[in-house]
């Protein structure tokens, strides 16, 4: 039995690990979301933490194992206080614990917030292309355009996306002006900032929703009566109007619908789930197909056994190189772990 030290594994290591290679994480992601629809996963719900009288700060914990060619386990504990960001410090912060599955060991402790981001922009990407049938869009609408946005832009770009316009919407002036500036310097063609978040719904062909609302704060059903692919990233945005005349498919209906998420907010008004369609798993394995004539909206709960995929996919290019932080006698009476493949 091969034994290896326990290693720690920082932000720098991780970003630079997928920068350099965004089709290949996306790649895991896809194989991840079939794995679990294959059933070779357990997935129990995430956790939430929260604070008396600080409704928006929340820590979650997403513990999962993924089998197929991962065989892993392992649990992602992350922070979102919102606050942060008024003083120069990001929303969110996260560490992933990876468990041997031979002895249940850990074997890792990784940096998280930018696995989480880039499995969440991975998972939006992969869906848009999935639901337009392609690599293309007229109009890209980004409302919200913080640390997910940027990441969902990214993977845009480095999987070779034809994005026409961009079109912006931020409750911060300056963060909408900054990512545009962002924008342009990769080459964006016509980049312009909207008055509303309802303008880029009206005048999108695709829409990223990548905000901290809390609560629906779109409401008009016409702002997509043109049948945009809406990115419902962040979950709460839309009223039950909106998801009731979508065409709507998630990761993982049991996850999603709940917390007080739209899809949640539309089965409190109608009694039953019949308005979500299927998991993008479905529409990657051609088990259901979108309807022509009507929007379009995936809502990505975020699931754990993703993290898991991403995390595990960066652990093994890192060991291979010899990067990261080995931390001898980690454990007591043990001088490494067990049991972890060389």
């Amino acid at each position: 039995m091969t034994e290896k030290p326990f290693l720690v594994v920082g932000g720098p290591e991780i970003s630079a690990e997928i920068e350099a290679d965004r089709p290949g994480c996306l790649e895991v992601i896809r194989a991840g979301y079939l794995a679990h629809e294959d059933q070779q996963s357990v997935l129990p719900h995430s956790s939430f933490l929260r604070f008396p009288h600080r409704e928006s700060d929340r820590i979650i914990a997403l513990p999962g194992y993924l089998g197929a060619e991962f065989d892993v386990a392992g649990i992602k504990w992350i922070a979102s206080f919102p606050g942060n960001t008024a003083n120069g410090i990001p929303r969110a912060s996260a560490a992933l614990l990876l468990n041997d599955c031979t002895t249940g060991y850990p074997f890792a402790c990784l940096e998280a917030s930018v696995i989480s981001a880039s499995r969440t922009a991975a998972s939006a990407v992969l869906g848009a292309e999935a639901l337009t049938g392609q690599r293309k869009a007229s109009t890209i609408g980004f409302i919200g355009t913080g640390l997910i946005a940027e990441n969902i832009r990214r993977f845009f770009r480095d999987l070779n996306w034809q994005l026409g316009e961009f079109l912006l919407y931020d409750h911060s002036a300056d963060a909408a002006r900054r990512f545009a500036a962002d924008c342009a310097a990769d080459g964006a063609g016509e980049v312009r900032i909207a008055d509303s978040a309802e303008q880029v719904c009206a005048q999108s062909d695709l829409v990223v929703l990548a905000t901290v609302a809390g609560t629906p704060h779109i409401h008009d059903p016409e702002l997509l009566r043109h049948n945009p692919v809406v990115l419902h990233v962040s979950l709460r945005d839309l009223a039950p109007e909106l998801i009731l005349g979508a065409f709507n498919i998630t990761d993982d209906v049991d996850h999603a619908v709940r917390e007080r998420t739209s899809l949640h907010l539309t089965e409190q008004r109608t009694g039953n789930r019949e308005f979500v369609h299927g998991t993008l798993a479905e529409l990657l394995t051609g088990r259901i197909e979108r309807p022509a004539g009507q929007p379009a909206i995936f809502s990505p709960f975020g699931l754990g056994v993703l993290d898991l995929a991403l995390g595990s996919w960066v652990h093994r290019t890192i060991t291979e190189r010899g990067g990261g932080t080995a931390v001898e006698n980690f454990f007591p009476g043990r001088p490494s772990v067990p049991g972890v493949p060389a």
